[in-house]
């Protein structure tokens, strides 16, 4: 903790002291900081602390500027401030699959939206090096982070939900041809940025079970995994290949999602199942493990999610907020 001091100190006067209306200076800062500060007198000197916890930087440098202000009293020679913060727990949330195809991308921003309308204060790492989509899905395509001393600032999103993501590192359709111990490092860069007052990372993990998704689990030991499959058999197989390789990380397994699981017909309202029914919520049961929800197979998702506009941000949605409870209240478990 590091005491800061103001730029014009003055001579300390004994008679000063007897000038300052110490009940005054403690209201003023209160009535500015609330319950955050707390106020010393040493003569002529005030020392406060204030706790910054929650805040940002901004919004942490203002409120000592404004307290500051507040306890330049008459008689106060000199104002130290020290800012001090409880370390806040981030839990990291990894969205993944056995296999590409599989709506994986899609349900990791939605998750991501709906947990920060549901309360927690999210960030989402597009950890699919291979195939980044997170720019287009948060209608951020074109942005690029800014950096401080070599730490990442996070993108702000239209949804209330940073997002750091390769595509945001290189040109636009280019290949990202790294081996694994590159792409590895490179999205420690993502996870290790500065994610600020952000309690829940989620990160959406390239499909399959290699080098990529082993260094995330192992270095960063996420809270917990969401899997997501389709219907059919083979992804299925995919799927619990996924769940395996948490489970001997040690990584809990918070559910099994479902996507495109049923299609209606816009025309005539026939439903129809092209990848089958009820796979991954039998194959939930079989393992021994939640089943969170479906997600239908729709072009109304399909068309907000490659306008930018997931359906996560409409109040009035049904598939994706249902979902995000229980992960939410999962992870009020912790």
């Amino acid at each position: 903790m590091r005491w800061r001091k103001n730029s014009a100190k003055q001579p300390e006067r004994p008679y000063l002291a007897r000038m300052i209306d110490i009940e005054g200076v403690k209201a003023a800062v209160a009535a500015v900081a609330g319950k955050r500060a707390t106020v010393r007198l040493e003569g002529t000197r005030a020392g406060i602390i204030i706790d910054a916890t929650g805040l940002d930087p901004q919004a942490r440098d203002a409120l000592e500027a404004t307290v500051r202000m507040a306890a330049t009293q008459p008689g106060i020679t000199e104002v130290r401030i020290a800012v001090t913060a409880e370390r806040s727990t981030r839990r990291l949330i990894a969205v993944a699959s056995g296999k590409g195809g599989v709506g994986k991308s899609t349900l990791a921003a939605n998750l991501a939206i709906a947990m920060s309308r549901a309360g927690r204060r999210v960030g989402l790492v597009d950890a699919d090096i291979y195939g980044p989509s997170q720019p287009r899905l948060m209608n951020v395509e074109g942005t690029r982070p800014t950096a401080k001393d070599k730490i990442l600032d996070p993108v702000p999103t239209p949804y209330g939900v940073p997002l750091l993501s390769m595509g945001q590192l290189v040109e636009p359709g280019k290949a990202i041809a790294w081996r694994g111990p590159m792409a590895a490092g490179a999205l420690g860069q993502l996870v290790e940025a500065d994610w600020g007052v952000t309690d829940t990372l989620v990160l959406d993990l390239p499909p399959g079970t290699g080098d990529v998704q082993l260094t995330m689990v192992q270095k960063y030991r996420p809270a917990g995994a969401v899997i997501v499959s389709t219907p059919q058999d083979l992804a299925l197989i995919d799927a619990r290949r996924a769940i395996d390789l948490f489970e001997k990380a040690g990584i809990p397994i918070i559910g099994l999602v479902e996507n495109m699981a049923g299609y209606i017909c816009p025309h005539c309202g026939e439903a129809s199942d092209p990848f089958g029914h009820g796979g991954a919520e039998a194959a939930a049961r079989e393992l021994g493990i939640p089943f969170l929800g479906r997600v239908p197979l729709t072009i109304s998702i399909r068309t907000a999610s490659d306008a930018g506009t997931p359906p996560a941000s409409d109040p009035s949605d049904t598939v994706f907020m249902p979902i995000a409870a229980q992960v939410v209240a999962w992870l009020g478990k912790l």
